[in-house]
């Protein structure tokens, strides 16, 4: 790790507020997005738990999402609401780390796994005879486990990457929580082409992923329209259009975050793009998941109006 970096003894995060009246809402803002996604997340893993008839590889990857969702929202807003409510920037060099290979590993295994979910979608709804063949349990274990390898290592080579950088433009990090773009802006100007690099190969993975969803998608709705009853139409609709939708707001988000032209940069943008990819998912995917799922929404009832 260079001199420069090493000096380093906090990094100093950008506020959503500069008075204590917007600091405190911000606060109860985030107390409340983040107190939903804990309880929507907690319930959809106790109820795919305690159901049996819930196991199944759909239920499995959603269960892994939950997981994935509670980690992801932990990592960035309780440290944002800390700052807000004591009134303070700062994060430590060691906790920036952290934080960064955590949001790292959870959000590219988040990727993979939805990725992996609409393998799973495409096989019930185009080849359900070869369902229980392609996606046994233990096919699904992998498939997991490989989703989260995947997130692992690549956090480990972006984090070695960025923070081995020689950092010599400040301390103050242009995002409320720590990320690789931000950090990236600190180091020296021709220091960070390296990790330029490692970033353009896994942004051609995540392209590739990308495109596997799209063409996944695109058969699935040539399958479902061929279906003959309106009620087949409904049901294969009901499994699709939950996992569409948080495709769409997660991938769509980052992206346009990552690659909007620089004349549309701004703090602002910046900061509101980060919530629609890091704070918002965690907390609308559980009602996203629930409200067309007509079995889990009523797994879930018994749940709730049997523990009240």
């Amino acid at each position: 790790m260079s001199n420069s970096s090493s000096s380093i003894s906090q990094f100093l995060l950008l506020p959503f507020a500069d008075t204590r009246e917007l600091q405190l809402l911000h606060f109860c803002l985030f107390l409340g997005i983040y107190l939903a996604a804990l309880l929507g997340n907690g319930l959809i893993i106790i109820t795919i738990a305690c159901h049996h008839h819930l196991h199944t590889p759909m239920y499995f990857f959603l269960l892994n999402l939950s997981v994935l969702d509670l980690g992801f929202i932990s990592t960035t807003v309780p440290k944002s609401m800390a700052n807000s409510l004591w009134d303070t920037r700062a994060i430590s060099y060691t906790g920036c780390v952290a934080q960064l290979f955590l949001f790292g590993v959870l959000m590219v295994t988040e990727f993979f796994l939805l990725t992996v979910m609409a393998y799973d979608r495409y096989v019930a709804i185009c080849h359900p005879l070869h369902y229980g063949t392609l996606l046994g349990s233990r096919a699904c274990v992998h498939m997991a486990a490989a989703a989260w390898a995947s997130g692992f290592l690549n956090a480990v080579l972006h984090t070695a990457n960025t923070f081995s950088l020689p950092l010599c433009k400040g301390n103050a990090v242009d995002q409320f929580f720590c990320e690789i773009p931000q950090i990236l802006k600190l180091s020296c100007s021709d220091a960070y082409l390296r990790e330029t690099g490692v970033i353009v190969f896994s942004a051609c993975l995540g392209f590739g992923c990308f495109v596997f969803i799209v063409v996944s998608y695109v058969q699935i709705f040539r399958a479902v329209l061929r279906i003959p009853s309106q009620q087949g139409r409904h049901k294969a609709f009901s499994t699709c259009l939950p996992h569409l939708a948080v495709v769409c707001l997660f991938v769509s988000s980052g992206m346009f975050a990552n690659l909007k032209p620089p004349f549309l940069s701004s703090v602002f943008l910046d900061l509101l793009l980060a919530f629609f990819y890091s704070v918002l998912p965690p907390a609308v995917n559980p009602l996203i998941y629930s409200m067309r799922n007509q079995e889990l929404k009523a797994d879930l009832w018994k749940l709730m109006t049997g523990c009240f």
